[in-house]
């Protein structure tokens, strides 16, 4: 069997190879597809076979899903152009006859009304109507996404968001990668939605708290209306528009859809997922 990662020049993609490896696929029998391949070449040296692909160049597809049977298709990164490229890969399983197509998408993807969500919807839409047998992987938050933000918290001694009193289901991009690899070598999986979403929620004054007791830097959540947050962000460098969609997410989490309690991640992953604790230890290491 061929296992085709797409984004393994990524984060994430990268955790699910090694993910696969670590459950014993042979390394021959895995292919890391990304734009950069030098980052991968260590993968090669391993005998991970390796292709360049560009999901704006369907021949790319098309050489990397060969012969493929199963294809993780790792959302991209380009917000505005991610529904165009996600048909791409899409249309290049369907000539490829993938047996199983998984694609990472959104926590509640069916009602959510996040801004980030809508390519999402459409690649849901289109991989439904596609006719190639599919997996949805509706991931939730990276607690990444705030472990990366602690130099910046412990600087300032405040956390800014829109999040009021949300919970948010953060688990770690191993946790999400290891149900991923799950999922790709195991059976049953077709047509299902994972919603996917770590055991213990929290909210964001819950996470100052928690980086004030093992820092022991006051840190503080200061609640922020959403316009005023896009603004902060985007004078933290980031374009008006990701600042909005950014924005937008935390008022999301305020909305409680970014809270997940079906337990589909630590059942897939077999394991419990990484706590806020758990993971803030390791960051600060």
């Amino acid at each position: 069997m061929t296992i085709v990662v797409t984004g393994a020049t990524g984060q994430l993609g990268r955790l699910v190879v090694e993910s696969l490896l670590d459950r014993g696929v042979p390394a021959a029998e895995i292919v890391a597809a990304g734009r950069s391949t030098d980052k991968i070449a260590d993968l090669a040296d391993r005998g991970v076979r390796v292709r360049r692909i560009d999901f704006t160049d369907p021949a790319t597809l098309a050489e990397a899903f060969a012969g493929a049977d199963r294809v993780l298709l790792v959302s991209s990164s380009e917000v505005g152009r991610r529904a165009e490229q996600h048909r791409n890969a899409i249309d290049a399983a369907r000539e490829a006859g993938v047996t199983l197509l998984a694609y990472t998408s959104i926590a509640q993807a069916e009602t959510t009304t996040m801004l980030l969500a809508a390519e999402h919807q459409a690649t849901e839409t289109y991989l439904r109507e596609s006719g190639v047998p599919f997996t949805l992987l509706r991931n939730g938050w990276y607690l990444e996404n705030y472990t990366a933000q602690l130099p910046v918290a412990r600087e300032h001694g405040a956390i800014l968001g829109s999040a009021g009193e949300g919970r948010v289901s953060a688990a770690t991009r191993a946790d999400y990668a290891a149900a991923a690899a799950a999922v790709l070598t195991g059976e049953g999986h077709e047509g299902k939605a994972y919603e996917l979403g770590g055991d213990h929620s929290f909210t964001l004054p819950e996470l100052a708290a928690e980086i004030t007791r093992q820092t022991g830097t006051e840190v503080a959540y200061r609640d922020l209306p959403v316009e005023e947050y896009t603004q902060v962000l985007v004078g933290a460098g980031l374009p008006e528009q990701a600042a909005a969609v950014f924005a937008d997410s935390d008022r999301g989490i305020a909305r409680g859809e970014l809270l997940v309690e079906s337990g589909d991640l630590s059942r897939l992953a077999g394991r419990p997922t990484t706590s806020l604790t758990d993971g803030l230890a390791a960051a600060l290491r």
